[in-house]
């Protein structure tokens, strides 16, 4: 089973938005996909309640009563949606069962502030010193042509991670979501734009 957690300490980076993108997509594939919230607001958990049955279907946890939240049999691609604040025993369950983290970023300077500290607890981190998790950055609500950007290329380039890509500044994300919807779930040639930004993150992730 493939296993990906999406974490930022800071509220409000664009977990959910990615992590739901995320599940859609390996959906389309033909994956059997959880998507798993690890987040009390349970965010990610109402939006699955909204998506409409005629689209490919992405999975909970399975739930039952006294037991651990599990994902449900014949599961291939998980994904965690994880918490504001994700640290100490949790990150370290969580990190232990994923191959992969993708960690959303607004590019302003308290997020960047927010995420130093994060970046060097995943960098102690046993299993990514030994290379057993990667960790990727993706850039949220991106305006490339400003000094902003440039500036937070540089911080990413730091702690020498990789910058798959920068998701543009749309409201296309926001009027989705209540629908329980994606950009995958909506006709490519309408929206190539969205797309040939998404591309690097699907390549990484497989």
């Amino acid at each position: 089973m493939k296993a990906i957690l999406v974490a930022n300490p800071k509220g409000g980076s664009g977990k959910s938005t990615l992590a739901t993108h995320v599940a859609a997509h390996f959906a389309w594939e033909g994956e059997q996909v959880m998507l798993g919230d690890l987040d009390r607001q349970h965010t990610a958990r109402h939006w699955l309640s909204l998506r409409p049955d005629n689209f490919p279907r992405i999975h909970g946890w399975e739930l039952a009563e006294g037991l651990p939240a599990q994902p449900p049999p014949g599961t291939t691609v998980a994904v965690l949606d994880s918490p504001a604040g994700l640290h100490g025993k949790k990150l370290d369950t969580a990190l232990k069962v994923v191959e992969r983290v993708l960690v959303p970023v607004q590019p302003a300077s308290f997020d960047l502030w927010a995420l130093a500290d994060f970046f060097q607890r995943l960098a102690e981190e046993k299993a990514v010193r030994k290379g057993r998790v990667e960790i990727a950055v993706i850039g949220m609500r991106v305006n490339p042509r400003t000094q902003t950007f440039r500036r937070f290329q540089d911080f990413v380039a730091d702690y020498r991670l990789p910058l798959l890509t920068s998701l543009r500044d749309t409201q296309l994300y926001v009027q989705l979501q209540p629908r329980g919807l994606t950009l995958f779930d909506l006709p490519r040639p309408r929206f190539e734009r969205d797309f040939a930004q998404w591309q690097p993150i699907i390549e990484w992730l497989k």
